[in-house]
C-alpha cells in the first residue's frame, strides 16, 4: 500500500458523521484507493471533536496533499428527530385555515408558529385575492424576537412567487432574520409539502452553519485548505456554501453516503445495501449503477418534505441497541441506543464487581433493570439546562460513578424511572444510558472484545437467570431475533408490504409464510424468500449481523475491503449534481378556454411567450444555462448538462436540466 504522505497524490479526505461512529478515510482520487481510515466515536454535542479526532487517527503529515474535504452528516435528521432545530415563523400565504384543520395537515408545518394570510395564486399563476402585505408586517413585528427564522410558503408559488417576493423585500426592511421561501426549494406544487420543506430549512439553517463552521475550523488547525463539500440525501455532492443554504437537503445524508460507498468499494451496479450502525440500520437499493430515488421526497419523524432524496429504510436496530424486557416479559431489541456494558465497565472498572454481585443472588434473582446504568458524560457548563433541584440531585449523585436505575431512584426517593424527567439531560449528552447490547454479545462470543467482556457475560447471566434460560441459548435466541428483524425490513423495504407483527392466525398465509421461511418450522412444508441481488454489508458490524440474513434470503453477503467505514468513503466518491427546473404554462382567457399566451417560471422571474415552442426553447437553454452556472460555483469540475421534458397535461410543461460532474479538486 503506497504511504499516504506522498504528496505528488491527489488525496480526497471523506468524513461520516454517525449516529454512534464518526469515520473517516483517506483516498487517493485519481486511483480510488483508500489509503488510510479512522473511526471515532461521535461527539453529538459537538461534531467538531470526533471529527477532528478522526483526521488526528488518519495522522495527515502532509496538508497541502489534500485537495478536498467532504463530509456526510446525520445532523440534519437527528435536529429534526429530536426538536433540536431552532424556532420559525412560518407565514401561509392564501392557504385555507378550514382545510388544513379538517385534515389535520398543521402537524405536518414542522412548527407550531403558523400564521394564516390573505393572497396566493391560482393554477394558472393568476392572482388569488390580494396580498395582506400590512398583516404581514404587523406579524413580523410580533414574532421577530419570538423566533430565530421567518418561512414563507405562498399557495401555487412554484407558477408564480410573486407574493412571496414582495414578502421577502417588505420583511427584510423591518428585520434581519433569516429568510426562507418556499418557491426558492422546490417547484412541485405539494402546498403542504412545501411548507413543511421551507420550515425545515429555516430551522435548521443555524445548526448546519454552526456545523459547517466547525468543520473548517477542525480541517484548518490541521493545516488543510481544500474545498469542503457536503452530502445530499440523494448521494450526490453540494458545496458548504450551498449547503449552509439548503440544509435540508442534507436529510438522509449519512446513509445516502454509505450506499455509494457500499457501489464504489464492491462495484456492483445491482444490489441491496444494508448498512449496520451502532444506532440503526439503513437499508438501500442500487440499480444500474445507481442509488435508487425516492420519488414522494424525503420524510424525517413523520414529515413529509419536497426535497429529492434516496429510497431508504431505517429500523432502530445496531451494534449498541439496548437488549431488555417489556411488560410482558418478553426480549425487546432497540430501538433506543445505550453504551454497551463492556465499554462502561471499561471506563469504570468497579462496575465489573458490582455487576458479578448481581448474578449471585439466586432466589428470586434480580431484574434485568438492574443492568440499566445511568453515567455522567460531563458537568453542564450552561447552568440554565439544570431546572430543577430533583435534576441537580440526579447529576451529584452520578458524579460518584454510574449507577443501575433501582439504586438511583432509591438515592433520589423515587418509585418509577419515568419521574426522573431527565429527557433534556440526556438529549444533551450530560447523561449517557449503558445497557446490555447485541456488542456485548460478541464480547461474551469472543468475536469482538476490545472492552471487558467480564461485564458483558454477567449482564447476559443476569438477564438469563431471571428468563430461566441458558446463557448459550439466552444468546443465540436474542441473535435469531435480530436476523428476523433484518429480514422483516428487507423484505418490507422490497416489497414496500408490511409484514404482521406477533401472533398470527391459520388465515394469514402471508404472515405465516414469512415466519416458516426464517424459522423452517412446519413439518412439511419448505417456505423460501429469495433475494435476487447480493447483499452489500456496511459497518463495523455488518460481518457478523448480516451473514445469517443473507442465508435465510438465499444471497451472496458482499463484504468489500474497507466495508467498515464504506459510509466515509461515500462521502468523496459521489458526484455533484445541481438541478435546474423550469414551468411552462397556459395564460388563459377569463373563461377558461382558449390560451392567450404562456408563461416561463423561473425561480425569480416569469417571460410570457405568444407561442410554444418559443416558451420551450427559452425554458430549455435557459435552464441550461442556470444549471451549469450553478454547477460551476459548487464545484464541479467540466459539467455535462442534460434537460429532460415532462407533460404535465393541460399545455403544461416541465423542463429540468441536470448539471453533473466531478468535484473540482484543489491545485
Amino acid at each position: 500500500m503506497p504511504s499516504h504522505q506522498d504528496s505528488s497524490q491527489a488525496l480526497v479526505l471523506g468524513i461520516d458523521t454517525g449516529g454512534t461512529y464518526t469515520d473517516g478515510v483517506l483516498l487517493e482520487y485519481h486511483s480510488r484507493q483508500v489509503l488510510a481510515s479512522y473511526k471515532s466515536l461521535t461527539t453529538k454535542r459537538d461534531f467538531s471533536i470526533g471529527i477532528e479526532r478522526v483526521i488526528e487517527g488518519i495522522d495527515i503529515r502532509e496538508p497541502s496533499a489534500i485537495k478536498m474535504v467532504s463530509v456526510s452528516t446525520t445532523l440534519a435528521t437527528n435536529a429534526i428527530a429530536e426538536g433540536k432545530g431552532k424556532r420559525v415563523a412560518l407565514f401561509l400565504i392564501g392557504y385555507d385555515p378550514e382545510l388544513v384543520t379538517s385534515f389535520k395537515l398543521d402537524a405536518q408545518f414542522a412548527t407550531p408558529n403558523f400564521y394564516y394570510f390573505n393572497g396566493g395564486h391560482d393554477l394558472h399563476g393568476q392572482e388569488k385575492e390580494n396580498l395582506d402585505l400590512s398583516g404581514i408586517l404587523d406579524k413580523t413585528t410580533t414574532v421577530k424576537n419570538q423566533v430565530d427564522a421567518i418561512a414563507v410558503s405562498s399557495y401555487f408559488s412554484p407558477l408564480n412567487p410573486e407574493h412571496e417576493n414582495r414578502v421577502f423585500n417588505a420583511i427584510t426592511q423591518v428585520c434581519d432574520l433569516p429568510i426562507v421561501l418556499g418557491s426558492q426549494l422546490s417547484t412541485k406544487l405539494g402546498s403542504v409539502e412545501r411548507a413543511t420543506t421551507a420550515a425545515l430549512n429555516a430551522s435548521l439553517l443555524a445548526v448546519l452553519q454552526d456545523f459547517i463552521i466547525a468543520v473548517r475550523r477542525a480541517i484548518e488547525r490541521r493545516g488543510i485548505k481544500a474545498p469542503l463539500m457536503v452530502v445530499r440525501g440523494d448521494g450526490t455532492l453540494m458545496s458548504d456554501e450551498f449547503a449552509a443554504r439548503t440544509p435540508v437537503e442534507t436529510i438522509h445524508s449519512g446513509p445516502a453516503a454509505s450506499a455509494i460507498g457500499g457501489r464504489f468499494l464492491s462495484n456492483q451496479d445491482d444490489a441491496l445495501v444494508l448498512d449496520v450502525g451502532g444506532t440503526t440500520t439503513d437499508l438501500a437499493l442500487i440499480q444500474n449503477g445507481e442509488v435508487t430515488i425516492s420519488e414522494q421526497g424525503a420524510a424525517v419523524a413523520g414529515y413529509k418534505t419536497s426535497v429529492q432524496a434516496a429510497n431508504l429504510l431505517s429500523i432502530g436496530l445496531g451494534g449498541d441497541s439496548h437488549i431488555a424486557l417489556d411488560r410482558q416479559n418478553e426480549i425487546t431489541i432497540g430501538p433506543e441506543r445505550v453504551v454497551p456494558l463492556a465499554y462502561l465497565a471499561h471506563e469504570h472498572p468497579g462496575l465489573v464487581g458490582q455487576l458479578k454481585s448481581l448474578t449471585q443472588k439466586t432466589w428470586p434473582p434480580n431484574h434485568p433493570i438492574w443492568l440499566e446504568h445511568w453515567f455522567l458524560l460531563r458537568e453542564p457548563t450552561d447552568k440554565h439546562i439544570i431546572k430543577s433541584e430533583r435534576e441537580k440531585k440526579l447529576i451529584k449523585v452520578l458524579s460518584d460513578g454510574p449507577q443501575p436505575i433501582p439504586e438511583l431512584l432509591k438515592e433520589l426517593d423515587l418509585l418509577h424511572i419515568n419521574q426522573l424527567n431527565a429527557e433534556e439531560l440526556l438529549r444533551q449528552e450530560i447523561i449517557g444510558k449503558a445497557g446490555l447490547t447485541p456488542t456485548d454479545l460478541l464480547h461474551v462470543d469472543g468475536r469482538y472484545t476490545p472492552w471487558d467482556a467480564q461485564a458483558s457475560q454477567y449482564g447476559l447471566t443476569l438477564l438469563s437467570n431471571h428468563l430461566n434460560w441458558d446463557d448459550s441459548d439466552l444468546s443465540k435466541f436474542i441473535w435469531s431475533q435480530i436476523t428476523e428483524l433484518i429480514v422483516q425490513a428487507v423484505v418490507e423495504f422490497l416489497s414496500e408490504r408490511a409484514v404482521p407483527r406477533g401472533s398470527y392466525t391459520i388465515k394469514d398465509i402471508g404472515a405465516w409464510f414469512f415466519h416458516n421461511s426464517i424459522n423452517d418450522a412446519h413439518p412439511h412444508l419448505d417456505t423460501q424468500i429469495r433475494l435476487r441481488h447480493p447483499i452489500i454489508g456496511i459497518g463495523a458490524p455488518a460481518e457478523i449481523m448480516l451473514r445469517d440474513v443473507a442465508k435465510i434470503l438465499q444471497t451472496e453477503l458482499i463484504l468489500p475491503d474497507y466495508f467498515y467505514v464504506a459510509n466515509a468513503v461515500g462521502a468523496v466518491s459521489g458526484s455533484i449534481m445541481v438541478a435546474e427546473e423550469i414551468l411552462v404554462y397556459p395564460r388563459l382567457t377569463e373563461s377558461g378556454l382558449d390560451v392567450i399566451s404562456y408563461f416561463v417560471q423561473t425561480r425569480d422571474d416569469r417571460q410570457e411567450y405568444e407561442d410554444i415552442d418559443e416558451a420551450l426553447n427559452f425554458a430549455r437553454q435557459f435552464s441550461q444555462e442556470r444549471a451549469l452556472s450553478a454547477a460551476l460555483r459548487s464545484g464541479a469540475d467540466n459539467p455535462q448538462v442534460t434537460i429532460d421534458e415532462a407533460n404535465d397535461g393541460l399545455d403544461t410543461y416541465r423542463i429540468r436540466a441536470q448539471a453533473v460532474g466531478n468535484p473540482r479538486l484543489a491545485k
